[in-house]
């Protein structure tokens, strides 16, 4: 079950500093739910990655903090090319988005010439490139049945979101051999045990979980519609199959129900990077900033301005 979180008195005084400095620099701090929840704490914007996407593209501000991981950053350049984009920590990448090249798609798309590529935004810029729409997990759906020209839908890079799409559409999914780590790490066996100790419970997961582990759920839904659910729900124990940072912002904002993980070790080590030494080191020193070469940012924006478009 989730436990109480407290600042301590030197995050609290790493906190003053970064809002002083964020002030200064004209920055916005735009957060994804499963950063640390010292780092949620100081988010301007906290949201999945849908909402972060809405978000970069309609700031104000010139300078945009992400913290998140690398693609995030990548898609918050390609919308705002006129911002400053800095991620805190470089090294925070995502091993999902690493599971596919530009150059491997176009070798897997001469298998499907009259095949569309979905593009899950969990991919580098270059992949959007290649793509002709891209997705979120709460999207995913509306997004391939927005395609008329085609009954092909080549989904990359996540099989499991894949597959759950493909149960709404009678198009045909052709799915690539990737998935979150993370996600992919539960087992339908940690789902029973949490059920067992939990029976009261209701059980909501995320669609980059296994078949297997969604055949358990009462629910599949996006981090955001976790959020949305949380908040509707008259359940008072809440069994979470995603990272275990979600239950921060979920326990934070329904502080009178219970939040359980099915499996403590369902945790993003590349989200955790980022710190709030690191964010003051980044305001400070304006890195590292985040860019997109202007041939590849043209095409992945279309992706994604095709994606914004129908929601």
């Amino acid at each position: 079950m989730f436990t109480k979180f407290e600042l301590s008195s030197e995050q609290k005084k790493i906190i003053k500093e970064i809002k002083k400095l964020k002030k200064e620099r004209d920055a916005v701090i735009i957060v994804h739910n499963y950063q640390r929840p010292e780092i949620q704490e100081i988010g301007d914007i906290l949201g999945d990655s849908l909402a972060l996407s809405r978000a970069a593209a309609k700031t104000q501000q010139r300078v945009i903090v992400f913290c998140g991981v690398h693609f995030m950053a990548e898609s918050a350049a390609i919308l705002c090319p006129d911002k400053t984009v800095l991620l805190p920590e470089l090294e925070a990448g995502c091993p999902m988005a690493e599971m596919v090249t530009a150059k491997k798609l176009h070798e897997f798309k001469k298998k499907y010439p009259g095949a569309k590529v979905v593009c899950y935004v969990n991919s580098s810029a270059e992949v959007k490139a290649a793509s002709d729409i891209c997705c979120t997990s709460s999207n995913a759906t509306k997004v391939v049945q927005s395609i008329k020209d085609t009954n092909e839908i080549i989904f990359i890079p996540d099989k499991n979101l894949a597959h759950y799409t493909s149960s709404f559409t009678e198009k045909k999914i052709i799915p690539w051999n990737g998935c979150c780590p993370t996600h992919h790490r539960l087992k339908p066996e940690d789902v029973l045990k949490a059920k067992e100790a939990h029976p009261n419970a209701t059980v909501i997961a995320h669609p980059e979980c296994t078949p297997s582990v969604l055949a358990l759920v009462d629910y599949v839904l996006s981090t955001e519609g976790m959020v949305r659910y949380s908040k509707e729900t008259k359940a008072k124990e809440i069994i979470v199959c995603t990272e275990v940072g979600m239950l921060y912002r979920l326990k934070k904002e329904n502080p009178n129900k219970n939040f359980y993980s099915p499996l403590e070790e369902m945790i993003c080590p590349n989200m955790k990077l980022n710190t709030l030494e690191s964010v003051l080191n980044s305001l400070e020193k304006m890195e590292h900033v985040v860019t997109v070469p202007a041939d590849v940012r043209e095409k992945a924006k279309r992706a994604l301005d095709k994606m914004l478009e129908i929601i």
